[in-house]
Order: structure tokens, then C-alpha cells, then sequence
């Protein structure tokens, strides 16, 4: 199943265009759409009905019941001691046989035979040292627009000298049999590390692509002595670089496209002995009640080669209505980085002088920010905090607690100690300064009388932190949680600093923290080997 590609020497303006030959894939040449431009690929998509375009020239598509990852649709073989040994298997990192992976590839190809393929080569890791070449074969344009946009785009000499490390092959429009193939449901991403490819098919979700490569990274890095992140990351105008780390929701891209610091990345990263580096070359930005006076810079990458998926058009204007949820609260649009205004050249940074651990407390118990030992960082590292929200899902009528590890379990195929590891070293050799900040509710839980912190006041407290003029502030501890607040944090109303005053009956909040501590003690017992981490997390 090896994939290779042979290329003729420069010939013209077109020579990198020229078709692959895909060794192992048995296509015909005549079929192979080879990494075409972002034109193209716009045309192809709407010849071939897989959208329309907005107002502002983007292109729009609709991903059906997939709005979203199938984590139960999710797979990696497990046929090889090198990569059985290696993984935490479990409901997140589910193993399947190699047959399997067999059968659906098979599956995967007959399909493909009849139809056209495009095929995009790039690389995955802005640092040349630690790069993954990916080849991509998407049966869809629109598909193939979002890699394009999404990662690291080769230059025509480097595309002469392409050679794949990994293959995704995504098939959307094949949809699986579950008693025959021996999956879940008509979709699946299967993902085999020891041939080094990612087989997708019944879902155009163009999040399952972007998070197998990331899921690829994640479990190679290590190896090579690089932390991989599921974060986001800027620099300041004077070179000092700040990660922020936080699962969906929680404002992680928001935050980190601030106009005042030079954006690396919103979502990717590895932690080298050199610096830090992005993963990608674009951003997968939330959608939902996308406000240009908040967030500017992600407004106005919404334009001609930008991806927007399941989000609601008005009729006649073609505008796009951000504040519709009718299709799903998951709305996505994928765009190069450098739409955005202030980015990083190269995407790659020194070590960080600041590391922001966000989180959505719906429950209004967390500070709107805390300082972190290196210990506490660890800890709330491994529980990867955050809350599900009532009405997200069927059957949730209240705030539920989410705790995934490392900020991104779903993606991290180790054990969440090695992730852990790697951040303590270089948290403790480059001497960052680590925060909690709370983007969610203050003053009581979702629907029971609290507000969600507004974007101009986290905005403010990141910008304190990152800014280091919290690194020597005096702090007032929080019992219970075992969290310790600053006392003043410049610009901010120190009102929004103290969790408990902002309840107007501190009984209730007492009950409440008391609930949320009891759900970060019983998480963390499934850590083996992190009893060390227990005194400093809540009611250390």
C-alpha cells in the first residue's frame, strides 16, 4: 500500500501541477486532479455541486449529519508491537485489526476508480527537522481546497523533491457497512501508524482530516524529543511567544488573535529543543456569533479561499447569518494564516515565556484567572478541564463537567504522562510562567443566575499575563480548589477577580466548588504513576 510520486523535471510555469504517479493506488492518471490552485479547486467544487458561494466569496458547504468528529467512528491498527506498545488504548484510542483496514481500503479504491481524485501534497510541522510530508487524496474539491488552505504548502522546487510520509485518503461519499466492514456505522477514520496512512470515508467533516494528521504528529514527536500541543500560540511585537491550550469553546482562537501580538498559529504546535513551531499553515476558526467588533481578524479572513462549513446564508444576499445554530453550534471556517493580519513569518518562535491554560467553567466556580505551580500546571494539564454546556447534545440539561487530557485527548494516541512530561521539562528549563484563566461563568452556573465573562475582560487579563506584569503579583489562596488568585490585575475591575464575592450567596458557591473539586479528584484516578501530582490539585 506504499504511495509514491515521480515527477518530470521543471518544465514551465506548470511543472509542479504535472499528475503523480501513485504507486499502489491503481487510479487512472487521467482522473488525478494534482495539486491544483485555489481557483481551481473552487471551480471544480461548485461544477461539481458540492457548495455555493457567500457574499464575501467564500466558499460554503454542507457536511449533512457530520457537523462534527465521530470519535466512536475513530480507529487505530493495532498489528505491530512498535506501535501497540506505545498507545493508551481505550474508548478514545480504539484498536481494530488490520484486516479491516484491509477491507475498507479495498472498499475505499473500487469506489474511487470511477471518479475523479484530487491530490495535494504538503507538509505538516513549519520546523524542517521534525516536518511530516503528507500526501492528500480527497475525492471532493472542497476537501482538497481545505488542505490546501489548512497545511504548510510546498514550493515548486520542494515539490520536486516530495516524497510522502503519510497518506490520507478521504472518501466521503462511500458509506460503509458495519456487519460487513466491521466498524461502527457508515463512517470511519482508521488510522495505521505502522503503514503511515488514514483511511476516511462516509463523512466530509474536514475536521477528521485536519485531526488525523494531528493525531499522526502526536504519536511520532515524541520520539524525536518534541512536545506536540493542541494550542494556540503568539508573539509579541519584542519576540516573547505565549501558548494558549484549551479545548472547543473555550476561546482559544479568539484569544489568541489579539492585534497587539503576531499570531503563530490557533490549534497546532510542537515544543522543540529550538522553540516552538506550527503545525499548519492555516486556522479552522468557530463560527457561531462570529462578531466583527470582538473578533476582527477572524471576520475578516471570511472571503474568497476561505472553507465555511454548515453555516446558514440568507437567501437572497448570500450574507452569512452567525448567529444561526440551525444547522449546528459547530460551524467552521477554514483559511490560510496568513488572512490573518499579524502572523508570524516561518511559524516558527522561541520558547514561550507564558503558557494559558483556558477553560469554560459553566458551573461559575473557577477564578477568571489563577497562577499555577509547576506542579498545578502539570496537574490541570492532565485534566484538561472544561464544561459541556446544556442543549449542545441531546439529553444534556445542565452544565456537565468535560475533562480530556492534555487539552486534546481525542488526538493523543500515548499515555497522557508522556505529554505531561515533556511540558514539566520545559516548563521548568525555560522558566514559564503558567495561568488558568476561566472564559466561562462568574457570578452563579449557566442558567442559574450567572454571565459569561464578556471578550473584553479575559481579553485584558490574557493580556496582563502574557504581558508578564502578573509574573511577581501578590496572590490570595483559594481553599478547596487549591488555586491562588492575584490580587489586582491591571485594567480589570478586581470585582471579576475573586470567584466567591462575585456570588450573591457564598453558601451556594461554597456547595457548588465543593461539586466541581469532587469531579477533578475522581478524574485524576484513572492516572496511574501521577499519585506525586495529587497535593496540588484541588484540596491540596
Amino acid at each position: 500500500m506504499s504511495v509514491s510520486k515521480t515527477l518530470p523535471k521543471p518544465s514551465g510555469a506548470r511543472a509542479c501541477a504535472d499528475k503523480p504517479v501513485l504507486t499502489g493506488l491503481d487510479l487512472p492518471l487521467e482522473q488525478l486532479q494534482y495539486q491544483l490552485s485555489v481557483a481551481e479547486l473552487i471551480e471544480h467544487a461548485l461544477r461539481n455541486g458540492e457548495g455555493v458561494l457567500a457574499s464575501t466569496g467564500a466558499l460554503v458547504v454542507n457536511t449533512g449529519q457530520y457537523s462534527g468528529r465521530s470519535p466512536k467512528d475513530r480507529f487505530i491498527v493495532d498489528d505491530s508491537e512498535r506501535v501497540h506498545d506505545c498507545v493508551d488504548w481505550g474508548s478514545v484510542n480504539a484498536p481494530i485489526a488490520s484486516a479491516v483496514f484491509e477491507t475498507v481500503f479495498n472498499k475505499i479504491m473500487a469506489y474511487l476508480q470511477a471518479r475523479n481524485v484530487y491530490v495535494f501534497d504538503g507538509f505538516s510541522g513549519a520546523d524542517s527537522k521534525h516536518r511530516l510530508n503528507v500526501r492528500f487524496i480527497n475525492e471532493l474539491a472542497s476537501q482538497s481546497l481545505f488542505v490546501h488552505q489548512l497545511f504548510l504548502r510546498p514550493t515548486t522546487d520542494e515539490l520536486q523533491r516530495f516524497k510522502p510520509d503519510f497518506t490520507v485518503i478521504a472518501a466521503p461519499g462511500l458509506k460503509l457497512n458495519s456487519s460487513e466492514d466491521g466498524v461502527n456505522s457508515e463512517a470511519a477514520i482508521l488510522l495505521d501508524f505502522e503503514r503511515r496512512m488514514v483511511l476516511i470515508a462516509g463523512t466530509s467533516y474536514s475536521g477528521e482530516i485536519k485531526k488525523s494528521v494531528f493525531s499522526a504528529m502526536n504519536f511520532l514527536m515524541p520520539s524525536q524529543d518534541v512536545l506536540p500541543m493542541h494550542c494556540a500560540a503568539n508573539v509579541s511585537k519584542t519576540g516573547k511567544s505565549a501558548l494558549f491550550f484549551g479545548l472547543s469553546g473555550t476561546g482559544k482562537t479568539t484569544l489568541s488573535a489579539d492585534p497587539e501580538r503576531d499570531l503563530l498559529g490557533d490549534d497546532e504546535h510542537g515544543w522543540s529543543a529550538e522553540g516552538i513551531f506550527n503545525f499548519e499553515g492555516g486556522c479552522y476558526a468557530k463560527t457561531i456569533r462570529l462578531n466583527p467588533k470582538t473578533e476582527p481578524d477572524i471576520f475578516q479572513a471570511i472571503r474568497f479561499g476561505t472553507l465555511l462549513e454548515n453555516v446558514t446564508l440568507d437567501p437572497l444576499t448570500r450574507e452569512v447569518e452567525f448567529d444561526d445554530d440551525s444547522q449546528t453550534e459547530n460551524g467552521r471556517a477554514g483559511y490560510p494564516i496568513d488572512f490573518i493580519a499579524h502572523i508570524v513569518p516561518g511559524g516558527m518562535a522561541a520558547h514561550p515565556d507564558t503558557i494559558i491554560f483556558l477553560t469554560a467553567d459553566a458551573f461559575g466556580v473557577l477564578p477568571a484567572i489563577a497562577k499555577l505551580t509547576p506542579e498545578q500546571a502539570q496537574y490541570h494539564f492532565m485534566s484538561g478541564y472544561t464544561s459541556k454546556l446544556a442543549g449542545t447534545e441531546r439529553g444534556v440539561k445542565s452544565p456537565q463537567t468535560v475533562f480530556s487530557a492534555c487539552f486534546g485527548a481525542p488526538f493523543m494516541p500515548r499515555p497522557a504522562t508522556v505529554y505531561a512530561q515533556l511540558l514539566a521539562d520545559r516548563i521548568a528549563r525555560h522558566g514559564v510562567q503558567v495561568y488558568l484563566i476561566n472564559t466561562g461563568w462568574q457570578g452563579g452556573s449557566y442558567n442559574q443566575g450567572g454571565t459569561r465573562f464578556s471578550i473584553p475582560v479575559t481579553r485584558a487579563i490574557v493580556r496582563a499575563a502574557v504581558s508578564g506584569q502578573l509574573a511577581h503579583a501578590a496572590l490570595k489562596h483559594l481553599p478547596g480548589l487549591n488555586l491562588n488568585i492575584p490580587l489586582s490585575v491591571p485594567g480589570v475591575d478586581p470585582k471579576w477577580l475573586d470567584p466567591r464575592g462575585l456570588w450573591a450567596d457564598p453558601d451556594a458557591y461554597d456547595a457548588q466548588a465543593a461539586v466541581l473539586t469532587e469531579h477533578f479528584i475522581q478524574n485524576f484516578e484513572r492516572f496511574k504513576n501521577a499519585d506525586h501530582l495529587i497535593p496540588h490539585g484541588p484540596t491540596g
